[in-house]
């Protein structure tokens, strides 16, 4: 699958693209801000959208010698792919339900067979029935995201919802299983929450308003007309969004209403749709918690109490009425070490959620006793995780496990007499052998005292045996979203050509607990960048790496990482990849219009209202921080729909840049913009784009590190 080129190709342009200046100034806090390019934001400017297209040729036009390199990159991930794929089959009701892929198709087919007792052999036969083609809906559009794809308890009916913009508002369909005929209602603004109730007609599902906060819960009927939906729920305080989903065990669906720190749920009666919802705890400001419901009471993990690294609770339960919060039950309490992320419930066991040691565990408990052990695993920097698990009353559960080096493996494990099986691990076609990579798990000192983690990743015959290598650093440190080692069949062309990657697990993600997080927000954020700084010397001074081939990456929160560690180092890396960057997070910040500035007030500040949070942001912003110096090579993508980031964000920033950084407009250490015209904040949706972008990335990194082949 060659990459496109246009019939009559534009010549290349003489030089990057200089958006017009044109002054804005505010005022905050009696600090005056000068901005030039604040009218980027405005995607309807007639000049805006010309600005990107120039951005999109000048960086083609500058990568234009990586093209052969960029080529070989994506046949090598194309190559190590088996695009003619089964997913695990899981059961849920009387079918089993699977995912296919084909060789030449961008997206995946959903299917699914009767459970005829023959277990996970899945044969396209005449038995198989399809549930919907992500090919067919993505027919005459350049972008397509599935937000709900959800099957009725009856197995009659299919709830899915589509974007085709990339802005994550979606269109709600329902389809008839038995014809494969949608129903004519289509309801507008959908977000990804959605639930069944057990008469497999009546559902309730979220929207977003104008801000794209989900901001609502609606009932409606299959078949009847969405204006006549009862709304159940709705939250009017910015700071939630608003989520709803089903419990597994299918009596009821959760209503949560989140904050970054806050939060409140409520529960809907499956078999009773038309009910008043029933409070589980009244919110209270900076107690979180999820529940699991369990016909021994409702599983309540949350930091209430005190518990900073959170417990799990037991509330009795009489159909939606929860037991106030003073006569929950402990069933695991807090320990020293140890941060509790939540429960799958099953009918004879409970499955904690966990990290500990900066990684992943999965604790099996007695759900009467609570008695409890944890499972296993051989590879001490590997992630394990829940698989799908859509049944309630059984003993097998279903969990994944993945590293650096190990593909990403579903296991099924008896819960009662602990057998284990491995039921599929990820394919890698060609040469490709687990045993030729290296993983590590190293340790970088802050000067505040603080151990950084970072996992490490390479191929011993391709690396110096004595000296260093080309690196590739990643993070993202925000949100307490932790970036567990994956694997990926992309990095194996960097670890295969001797780049060494490394994550530098930075504070303000969550990788050591609740306080590795509060230790890099708000006020304290600058910690995030000075932890990847930190991080990045440590593989310099252990002999790994060298500063002259060294390349970051990072993505949006990311984004924001990169931005403010070039400023803070920027004869560290010799290239700075920052997709979707969060790089102007102070104007971002001050705008309570745009999507996500208010819930975000409680990770970044509120710098309209606080002088204190306007000097922090305004201190580490990279953008109103981009210093007279030399920088590294920058690639930084945007999504011109993207909700989360602003197109505008990555684009003034990287005119910034090459208003400040000595060289920035040259070739040999670009500044680059790649827009996605037509797509949002994760970039390309078919994997055929996908693997087309990843590889046009590596291209840009090996090619900065010295590598052209």
């Amino acid at each position: 699958m060659p990459a496109p080129t246009p019939p009559d190709a534009a010549p290349p342009p003489d030089g990057p693209p200089r958006p017009e200046r044109r002054p804005t100034t505010r005022t905050h806090h009696g600090d005056e801000i000068t901005d030039p390019y604040a009218w980027l934001r405005d995607a309807d400017d007639p000049a805006t959208l010309p600005h990107l297209e120039a951005e999109n040729a000048w960086t083609a036009a500058v990568t234009a010698p990586q093209a052969e390199l960029c080529e070989r990159l994506f046949e090598e991930i194309r190559s190590r792919v088996q695009e003619t794929d089964l997913s695990v089959p899981y059961r849920k009701g009387a079918w089993w339900y699977y995912v296919r892929t084909e060789e030449g198709k961008a997206y995946a087919r959903h299917c699914r067979r009767p459970d005829d007792g023959t277990g996970l052999a899945m044969a396209a036969d005449e038995t198989e029935q399809l549930v919907v083609d992500e090919n067919v809906l993505a027919e005459g559009t350049p972008y397509l995201s599935l937000g709900v794809l959800d099957v009725s308890p009856d197995g009659a009916m299919l709830a899915y919802a589509v974007d085709h913009e990339g802005d994550e508002r979606h269109q709600l369909r329902f389809r008839d299983l038995s014809t494969g005929d949608d129903h004519p209602e289509a309801i507008d603004d959908a977000s990804y929450g959605f639930a069944w109730a057990a008469d497999s007609a009546t559902c309730w599902y979220t929207v977003v308003d104008e801000a794209e906060r989900p901001y609502a819960v609606r009932r409606h009927t299959v078949g009847t007309d969405p204006a006549t939906d009862v709304e159940v729920f709705r939250e009017d305080d910015e700071r939630f969004h608003v989520s709803v989903g089903a419990a597994r065990s299918g009596a009821v669906a959760v209503i949560g209403a989140d904050s970054a720190v806050t939060s409140e749920a409520w529960l809907l009666d499956a078999h009773e749709p038309t009910a008043l919802a029933g409070l589980v705890a009244a919110r209270e400001q900076g107690v979180e918690y999820s529940v699991a419901h369990h016909p021994t009471g409702l599983l309540i993990t949350s930091n209430h109490g005190g518990a900073e690294d959170f417990a799990v609770w037991r509330a009795a339960l009489a159909g939606t009425t929860v037991a106030p919060r003073d006569r929950w039950e402990p069933v695991v309490p807090q320990q020293a070490g140890e941060r509790l992320l939540g429960v799958d419930a099953l009918r004879d066991h409970l499955v904690v959620h966990l990290r500990r040691g900066g990684l992943t565990a999965l604790r099996v408990l007695d759900p009467d006793t609570a008695a409890g052990t944890d499972l296993a695993f051989d590879d001490p920097v590997g992630t394990v995780g829940g698989a799908t698990n859509a049944e309630f009353d059984t003993s097998r559960y279903r969990f994944s496990f993945q590293s650096l080096t190990v593909p990403p493996s579903v296991f099924e494990q008896d819960l009662t007499s602990g057998e284990r099986s491995l039921l599929k691990q990820q394919p890698v076609l060609g040469d490709f052998d687990p045993a030729s990579y290296a993983s590590a798990r190293e340790w970088a000192t802050t000067p505040d005292g603080a151990q950084v983690p970072i996992s490490i990743a390479w191929r011993p015959d391709r690396v110096p045996a004595d000296g260093p290598a080309p690196t590739l650093v990643y993070g993202y440190g925000a949100y307490e979203a932790s970036m567990d080692p994956w694997f990926s069949v992309a990095r194996l062309s960097l670890l295969d050509r001797g780049v060494v990657f490394a994550i530098a697990h930075v504070r303000g993600g969550g990788e050591m607990g609740r306080r590795w997080y509060e230790d890099g927000k708000l006020d304290q954020k600058r910690r995030s960048f000075e932890d990847f700084v930190t991080a990045t010397r440590h593989l310099v001074t252990s002999g790994r790496a060298d500063p002259a081939r060294i390349a970051a990456r990072g993505a949006s929160a990311g984004g924001l990482l990169m931005g403010a560690s070039l400023n803070l180092a920027p004869d560290l890396y010799r290239a700075v990849v920052a997709e979707v960057p969060f790089v102007d997070p102070l104007t971002t910040m001050l705008d309570p219009s745009l999507p996500l500035t208010v819930i975000e007030r409680e990770e970044w500040g509120d710098p309209l209202a606080d002088a204190a949070a306007y000097a922090a942001i305004k201190g580490y912003s990279p953008y109103e921080n981009v210093r007279a110096v030399p920088a590294p090579a920058v690639l930084a993508t945007a999504g011109l729909n993207d909700p989360r980031v602003g197109f505008h964000e990555p684009t003034k920033w990287v005119a910034r840049l090459r208003d400040q950084a000595p060289g920035a407009t040259g070739t040999e250490r670009p500044v680059l913009l790649k827009v996605e015209l037509g797509a949002g904040h994760g970039g390309p949706s078919g994997r055929y784009d996908a693997w087309r972008d990843e590889a046009f990335v590596l291209a840009f990194v090996l090619h900065q590190l010295g590598i052209d082949a």
